[in-house]
Order: structure tokens, then C-alpha cells, then sequence
């Protein structure tokens, strides 16, 4: 893990950027945090199903914070160039090697375990610090807003 305490209200973006959205959450603020960050990551400029997949992958590492990292983190949400990132840290036990290391989907009738492969699948890039001291999940969405198509010419 860093230096840098994963809670602390003062802390930034890791890249020094300010963050779009600063946020300590628990049980009671999971709604609140996800209804904040979908009005920030559309402000930022993901729409559509884009938008959807990535408030989606965000409320999943929430919620394994919750139920898995000690009840309760911190969430950090920024925008840098044309990539929209979110930072969840939490300070639980941390997650076993076996389990970061698995890519294959969850089987369909387990209840549980869907959390990490989820919010791998609908963010375009996922890095995970794990260890007994907590969590960090980074995870990014492009915005687009490559150059604009050059129309066909005849």
C-alpha cells in the first residue's frame, strides 16, 4: 500500500489531480456514494451504456468494501485527459493471491464472488493493491473525444 492513508479526507487523486469526487462511505452511504458518482462521472462527460457500465463496477467495489474491507472507505473519483478514474480503498485483510489472480467468470449459481470479475469487465482497466492492511482498486473509463471523424467525401 502507499504512504498515503487510503481515509484520510484530505488526500487527492494519486496523479496529484483534485478530484472530481472526494467521498468517506459505509453501509448507510452506498445509495448516496452511487447516485454522487453517476451525477459526477456524466458531468465528466461518460454517457449511455458507457456511463452505466462504470457507476455499475464502482457500486460493485463499494459494496466489497463494505461487506469484505472492514465496513466502510474512501472513494476517490478523477478525470485526467480523456480518462475518467475511481480509486476505492478500503482497510480490511486484504485479498488472496488465488483470488486477484482469477479471470474466469464466476459460476452462474454462486452467490457470491462477482464483485472483482464485474468491475473488471465493465471498466476498460482495473489495478488492485492488496494486502493486510487494505484494499486500493483503480479502475477507468475513456471519454472518447478522439478526433472528430472526417466525413466521407463524394
Amino acid at each position: 500500500m502507499s504512504d498515503i492513508d487510503p481515509l484520510a479526507p484530505t488526500a487527492v487523486a494519486p496523479d496529484g489531480t483534485p478530484p472530481l469526487l472526494a467521498q468517506t462511505f459505509d453501509a448507510d452511504r452506498v445509495t448516496e456514494i452511487r447516485h454522487t458518482v453517476t451525477a459526477c462521472a456524466e458531468a465528466a462527460g461518460l454517457d449511455g451504456t458507457r456511463l452505466d457500465d462504470f457507476v455499475l463496477a464502482i457500486n460493485e467495489l463499494i459494496t466489497n468494501a463494505v461487506r469484505h474491507g472492514g465496513g466502510r472507505g474512501w472513494l476517490r473519483l478523477w478525470r485526467t485527459g480523456q480518462t475518467l478514474y475511481c480509486l476505492v480503498s478500503d482497510t480490511g485483510g486484504g485479498i488472496g493471491t488465488a483470488r486477484l489472480d482469477e479471470r474466469r467468470r464466476p459460476a452462474p449459481e454462486i452467490a457470491g464472488g462477482w464483485g472483482l470479475w464485474l468491475a473488471r469487465q465493465l471498466s476498460d482497466e482495473m489495478l488492485v493493491e492488496s494486502g493486510p492492511e487494505g484494499t486500493t482498486v483503480r479502475i477507468s473509463a475513456g471519454l472518447g473525444g478522439g478526433p472528430e471523424p472526417t466525413p466521407p467525401s463524394g
